[in-house]
């Protein structure tokens, strides 16, 4: 069974890296694309999806502003099973912070030049508070491209999305990004921050094993 996998804002595949799989499970990373100019956010989810190979039974897995991507994604393509980890389903589990932005448009309005290195490296410390004992999380967050991270913000605002109930949640506690308050989460990572798939990877690969195990797999290819 093929996974297709999608990382965080800004983040590359090393936040997950620690994860384990079944050994029947295929890996397939896709990586973030730069937006064009005023690329319209379908667009750019059909050449993210454009990896995805639908002629056999895949999966998708999503973290962060990942799990909003593979969500969008299994619209297009749709997939066996869709987790999503440390993510939302419906825009209406967003932080209040993230609501702010939403109604202000605060991020559309923010200067490009905000986002270029010297400032992206002050908003990777900026995560600090997400998990301030984590001495790693710099090297978490190494896509920086400051168009690219902009666009990635008002994204995350401005996105409407209806639940899917057979989208896997899996969310951590401590979770300040997407506070577990606003969810119903599948399963819950004690003690996890939004970091948790890096700091809390045995349970997580515990759970990600019990998901994708063989008898599921073989479950659903029938």
């Amino acid at each position: 069974m093929k996974i297709y996998i999608v990382s965080g804002l800004g983040a590359d595949f090393k936040v997950l890296e620690r994860l384990e799989f079944p050994k029947h499970c295929e890996l397939i990373f896709i990586d973030w694309l730069i937006p064009e100019e005023n690329e319209p956010f379908h667009t750019y989810v059909e050449r993210m999806a454009e990896k995805v190979d639908p002629s056999e039974p895949f999966c998708l897995l999503g973290y962060s502003f990942g799990g909003i991507m593979i969500q969008e994604i299994n619209r297009l393509k749709p997939a066996e099973k869709v987790v999503i980890l440390g993510s939302i389903k419906s825009d209406k589990e967003k932080s209040r912070f993230i609501k702010t932005g939403e109604v202000t448009k605060i991020p559309r309005i923010l200067p490009v030049g905000l986002f270029n290195v010297k400032a992206a490296n002050v908003y990777a410390v900026l995560r600090k508070l997400f998990d301030p004992k984590n001495p790693r999380l710099l090297q978490y967050f190494r896509v920086r491209d400051p168009y690219y991270l902009k666009w990635s913000v008002e994204k995350v605002s401005e996105w409407k999305f209806e639940e899917n109930p057979e989208v896997i949640q899996i969310l951590g506690d401590k979770d300040i990004v997407f506070p577990i308050k606003n969810s119903k989460p599948d399963y819950v990572i004690k003690g996890g921050t939004h970091l948790f798939p890096a700091t809390k990877a045995k349970e997580v690969s515990k759970i990600l094993n019990e998901i994708f195990s063989e008898k599921t797999v073989m479950l659903l290819s029938e």
